[in-house]
């Protein structure tokens, strides 16, 4: 039999037992590659992880050259149509509309998306996810083109894509407390209106309550103000109370960015780390992404209260930043996940970048392993949500795999292949999805959502958004002088 005569979108009856070359399953002492193993799930969880199973089963597939993995933990997923990729080589970010200027705030924020539209993107993003072997998401998105924070409307649709698509996530609307204003030419200005961070916080607060949980689990809460140097410290004291009445995480991006610490030394004369230190903030439930611009006090704290760093070297690289470093985090007892965070959605390619920027970062090859990362990608995932029965393959464990294919002309020669499949750096080797049991994605297809049609879609709601980026860009100037051509453009119609 193959996986092919599965139900895709389904959970298969009875008990499915997956053999592959290759099965990354959990130890007493952690990960351990085992070799022509076989994997056998039933419902939602894992029943077994080892040699041939020796019960009944309903079926068994035999998978090849591939590798069953425990699906990856994203907890900076990208959950918009990427608006950082027009920054690659546009810059600096106050001229290039990544920070509002003066005159559209005095004009009046609207929001450049509709309603259909906002959920549409976070379903095409959703199954992305899936497409690259992501099984666990904290969905995130950009509040740069958005009238303030997250509609309740728009995360009652992201839920229910979930729930269609098959993915679990850690959800709940972002909301913030300010924003960063343009002023003059180089200049950045905190902006804040703390009753709007309050009721954004109130909604979110009374979303997590209605949603958390469903889905047999597959939705869970989580709280998500935007950035650190939106928020003001009511603000923060009242998101842990709620996250800790209602039992849900708190992901808060700070040590990020440039921006971000000349803000803080303005507001607080400290670092943002530091300032949650000094509230009592710092714990367990925290997850701060990126950690690129964290002093070695900084880090000290994030050990010393359990925080978990969240991990996205692909963007953090694209733009001159990385971790530092990998290897001084885990030695220091620093718990790190990691995120995507930009398109593609790519976490093997996250993690080979991760790999070679940690390897820079300390001028040597052994500054990190190639089976660090993976680990960070699944068990460190798992550690930052308090679960115990994610990022692994064992009995009792959730079935949520993913199945990378070995057999593709670009994993040649194949040598360990958790190094060959980092050495290629691509998730579009990904053959196969399940999330709690269920097939979620085959052969780079998912349930009810074409993704063709989709892909068309998307680029015309991206262009559409495009055309308005001078409303909200330093001087109104139009796109083509805010976004040239990478090189002089000339339209031959032939």
């Amino acid at each position: 039999m193959t996986l092919a005569a599965l139900t895709l979108g389904q959970r298969p009856p009875g008990r499915t037992a997956l053999r592959a070359d290759w099965v990354l399953a959990q130890g007493a002492t952690g990960p351990r590659l085992l070799k022509n193993a076989e994997v056998v799930i039933e419902g939602a969880t894992v029943l077994h992880a080892g040699g041939r199973f020796p019960g009944e089963v309903a079926r068994r597939i035999d998978l090849g050259p591939a590798l069953i993995s425990p699906g990856f933990i994203d907890l900076d997923a990208l959950s918009d149509l990427d608006t950082t990729l027009l920054a690659i080589d546009h810059q600096p970010g106050w001229a290039k509309g990544r920070v509002w200027p003066q005159s559209y705030v005095a004009r009046g924020p609207y929001e450049m998306y509709s309603p259909d539209e906002l959920a549409f993107q976070k379903k095409f993003a959703f199954a992305q996810l899936l497409l690259n072997g992501i099984t666990t998401a904290a969905p995130i998105a950009s509040l740069f083109y958005r009238a303030w924070g997250e509609t309740v409307a728009e995360f009652d649709a992201a839920a229910q894509a979930a729930l269609d698509l098959g993915l679990r996530v850690y959800l709940g609307p972002g909301y913030r407390a300010g924003g960063m204003v343009c002023t003059a030419p180089g200049v950045l200005m905190p902006l804040l209106d703390e009753p709007r961070g309050m009721a954004g916080l109130a909604e979110a607060a009374a979303w997590v309550r209605r949603w958390h949980g469903a889905g047999d689990g597959l939705i869970h809460g989580l709280f998500a103000p935007d950035r650190v140097e939106t928020c003001t410290e009511p603000l923060l004291r009242r998101t842990f109370a709620m996250a800790e009445d209602l039992g849900a995480p708190v992901r808060l991006h700070m040590a990020q960015g440039l921006m971000e610490r000349e803000a803080m030394a303005l507001q607080h004369g400290c670092t943002a780390p530091e300032w949650l230190a000094r509230m009592g903030l710092l714990s367990p439930r925290l997850i701060a992404p990126h950690a690129t611009h964290a002093t070695a006090q900084d880090l000290a704290l994030y050990a010393a209260h359990g925080v978990s760093v969240v991990h996205c070297p692909l963007v953090s690289g694209r733009f001159g930043g990385l971790l530092d470093s990998f290897g001084k985090l885990h030695a220091a007892g620093v718990n790190i996940a990691m995120g995507t965070d930009t398109a593609p959605p790519d976490m093997i390619l996250n993690l080979s970048v991760g790999l070679i920027l940690a390897r820079v970062a300390e001028r040597r090859p052994d500054a990190v392993s190639s089976a660090r990362m993976w680990e960070a990608a699944t068990l460190g995932g798992a550690r930052a949500l308090g679960r115990e029965d994610l990022g692994r393959i064992a009995p009792g464990a959730r079935a949520d795999l993913a199945v990378f294919d070995l057999s593709d002309p670009y994993m040649a020669p194949t040598i360990d292949p958790i190094t060959t499949l980092i050495a290629g750096a691509s998730g579009r080797v990904t053959r196969a999805v399940f999330v709690d049991g269920r097939l979620s994605m085959r052969d780079g297809k998912v349930a009810g959502f074409d993704m063709a049609a989709a892909r068309l879609q998307a680029q015309t709601q991206f262009d559409g958004l495009v055309a308005n980026y001078p409303d909200r860009t330093w001087g109104h100037p139009p796109v083509a002088e805010i976004f040239p051509p990478s090189f002089p453009m000339e339209d031959c119609d032939a």
